[in-house]
């Protein structure tokens, strides 16, 4: 997915610093149009001011359930990524997804399509005519240094699910729960949708080295006994051994479960791009602007316009963005 913002902040993401975090500290969203004059909605929980990631997890995009007659559903035109991973995840719906690597297939809900956009990729994302409800999440990794250069890559995998008692589990990236993910990633991940029971309560045995992220999707959950809200993410430090979920509704709950080893390097990210310096990011602008073969063509996508443009640049150095101390 793209960032399709006119005016894109401009995000220096330092490592995360743990120690000087709250036990559980709760990230609210902001709503960002998707384009478009009927655009579609998303809410978007990283990254914000209190947070620029968990583990190498750079960016989340919450959307749905939006009514496709209503909204005109998704319609991304081709645009570019560098330095980062994007990692589609639907609840109901489907998207079809072209790259410049060739690739064309279907986002489908319970199954995890993964892209490699290192050196540079381009690609495009519609939304189906027999999709008549859309409702997923969209999320990015950030690359680490040895792999940010690395050639475009697609994959794809469908989850069994794993029942526990009160919760059903889908593990699409990393291990939890017994199951594991052949999804390779180039630093260590956890991803997983969590379905819980009307007031369940679970205790999930994590990597204690991991920060965690628990986005709700539905309903209201406690994590570690705080409440989180529908659509704000939870965000527990590393150290924690166990995640103890509780769903306070009479109804399922689905929720998303995020995490990995806090991520140790500095990036900039502006629009579709991560890097590491305002000079790169203006190179990958114009790179893309000028049709270069870095990013390569998407075949097949016929939309209102053939590719996004980039926004211009703020008149200014891209500057950092530190996470709040204290």
């Amino acid at each position: 997915m793209s960032n399709v913002e006119a005016d894109p902040a401009e995000l220096r993401c330092p490592a995360s610093d743990p120690e000087h975090d709250a036990h559980v500290q709760i990230l609210t969203p902001r709503d960002v149009p998707l384009g478009g004059p009927r655009a579609m909605k998303v809410r978007r929980t990283l990254p914000q001011r209190n947070r620029s990631f968990i583990g190498a997890w750079c960016f989340a995009d919450h959307y749905g359930p939006d009514d496709v007659a209503s909204s005109g559903g998704m319609d991304v035109a081709p645009h570019p990524h560098t330095g980062l991973q994007t990692v589609s995840w639907l609840f109901t719906g489907e998207i079809e997804h072209r790259d410049s690597g060739g690739v064309h297939g279907m986002v489908r809900p319970g199954e995890i399509n993964l892209m490699t956009g290192g050196h540079g990729i381009c690609h495009s994302e519609v939304s189906t005519a027999r999709t008549t409800t859309l409702h997923g999440v969209q999320l990015w990794v950030a690359l680490p240094e040895e792999a940010r250069n690395a050639p475009r890559n697609f994959q794809h995998y469908a989850p069994g699910v794993v029942q526990l008692d009160g919760a059903a589990v889908r593990v699409f990236l990393g291990s939890l729960a017994g199951d594991a993910s052949p999804v390779d990633t180039f630093t260590p991940l956890l991803g997983a949708e969590l379905l819980l029971e009307p007031e369940a309560a679970i205790t999930l045995d994590v990597n204690e080295s991991y920060e965690h992220g628990v986005l709700v999707d539905t309903g209201a959950v406690t994590l570690q006994g705080q409440p989180v809200k529908q659509s704000e993410l939870g965000y527990v430090a590393p150290g924690c051994p166990t995640l103890r979920l509780t769903n306070q509704a009479n109804e399922r709950t689905r929720v998303v479960l995020l995490g990995g080893p806090p991520f140790d390097e500095e990036i900039i990210m502006w629009w579709n791009f991560v890097g590491r310096s305002h000079e790169e990011i203006v190179s990958f602008r114009e790179a893309w602007e000028a049709g270069s073969e870095q990013f390569g063509q998407v075949l097949g996508y016929v939309g209102a316009v053939p590719r996004l443009p980039a926004p211009k640049l703020p008149n200014a150095q891209l500057k950092p963005r530190s996470n709040p101390r204290g």
